[in-house]
Order: structure tokens, then sequence, then C-alpha cells
């Protein structure tokens, strides 16, 4: 089996929103992100979908998302991003998702062996726009994590990824309380969306010899990213 990630689909089926207004790189969007998946994932494979995946604010609006991309090649694992408005509470989404498709919240999955846990994430402590309110929310999305993982223990699995919708430092590459959960569950890959354009510039590929993969969708030129093969 093959482990890939890809985040940030913003797909807008029932109230679109073109992404080209954004630049360049959403070009071709969103035909290029379903193209870019049936080009590299095969039926037996797992993919990591690191949130923002529809702008809908309601889940019946983000339904038809969530099934386009549940009819793609693979099985899917979903995190919550910052603009995934629609998602309700996990027992009302996990009813509603397509087989094959997977949400994660304060909990973890075991797939063949590979263990996937994650939370949001948010802004870090150094971010230039840091404020009082994002400390709260900060501490609670390093909370969630630590529950993710913790959730881990008396489960059996062979490898693990780590999913985060925000990166897991900030642009200074200080540690934070996402990277001491890092360092203490080393997982094989931590795989990160939300950064476009110029952002990028200041992204980690690895903290302390564990792989950081940026996975934004425009990043990837709209093609799910190989984190793992088992």
């Amino acid at each position: 089996m093959r482990v890939f990630a890809i985040a940030d689909p913003h797909l807008s089926s029932q109230n679109p929103k073109p992404m080209d207004v954004f630049g360049p790189g959403w070009e071709g969007h969103p035909e290029a992100f379903f193209e870019g998946w049936r080009r590299v994932v095969g039926p037996d494979d797992l993919v990591i979908v690191a949130g923002d995946i529809s702008w809908a604010m309601r889940l019946d609006e983000a339904l038809p998302d969530l099934r386009a991309i549940a009819e793609l090649p693979g099985r899917k694992v979903l995190i919550r991003g910052n603009h995934d408005y629609w998602w309700p509470s996990i027992s009302r989404l996990r009813a509603a998702l397509p087989a094959g498709m997977y949400a994660i919240q304060n909990d973890s999955l075991v797939i063949d062996g590979v263990a996937v846990a994650g939370t949001r994430g948010w802004l870090v402590p150094g971010s230039p726009e840091y404020t009082e309110q994002d400390e709260k929310i900060y501490k609670r999305e390093v909370e969630r994590l630590r529950l993710s993982l913790e959730s881990l223990k008396g489960k059996s699995f062979d490898h693990l990824i780590v999913a985060l919708h925000f990166p897991p430092t900030g642009p200074d590459g200080s540690p934070t309380g996402f990277t001491d959960l890092i360092e203490q569950y080393e997982p094989d890959a931590v795989v990160y969306g939300h950064l476009h354009g110029a952002e990028n510039t200041w992204l980690l590929t690895n903290w302390k010899g564990i792989p950081l993969h940026l996975v934004a969708a425009d990043y990837l030129h709209f093609k799910p990213k190989l984190v793992l093969q088992v």
C-alpha cells in the first residue's frame, strides 16, 4: 500500500468559487485536482486529505464535494481545515460520509498497519499575526493532537503519519507544542497544507530528522504526494 497526501482542494460544486483569482497556481482548478489524483493514486492506496476540503457552509452543501472525492481511487482520511465551516459534529459527519472515507477528530485510525493521527492545528507563537485569541485556539489544537496520538495506545500498527492543516512551526522554525508531540511520537512523516504562494519560501522539510511534507494542492500542482510506501 502507498500513502499519499494532499490538502486544500477548496472545492465548491454547489456555489462555485473560482480559485484562479488567487493566482496562476490555481489555473485549471478544480478539474486539475481530480485529474492529478487519478494519475497517481490506485484503488488500494490511502490518501490523507489535510483540510480546506470545501468552501461550503453546511454539510448538505459539502456532501457533493465529499462524494466527488469519494469516487476517486483509494481510501480517504479527512482532517478539518480552517475554511471547513461545514464540518459538523464528528458523529454526524461520519454517519454521512461515503464508503471508504474516514474523518479524524480527537482520535486516530489504523488502515493496513498505517496509523493516521492529527488535527487542524493553528497559528503558532512567533507568527506575525498571532494574538491573544490565537493563543487559546493554539493550545486547544495542541491538546487535540495529544488526544489523537494518545488514542493510538492499545492499537497495533507499523507506521504512523501525523496530519495537520496548519504547519507545525511558524516562519522562524522555532519549537511549538505540535513539534513537541511530533518528537515524542516520532511519526514516519508529518503532512500539512494551508500555505500558498510566497509563504512557501519558509517551509521546513524536516523536524529533527522527521520528514515534513507541505501538501497544499497548488504547491503540488494538484498531484497527491507519496509520503509512505509499505
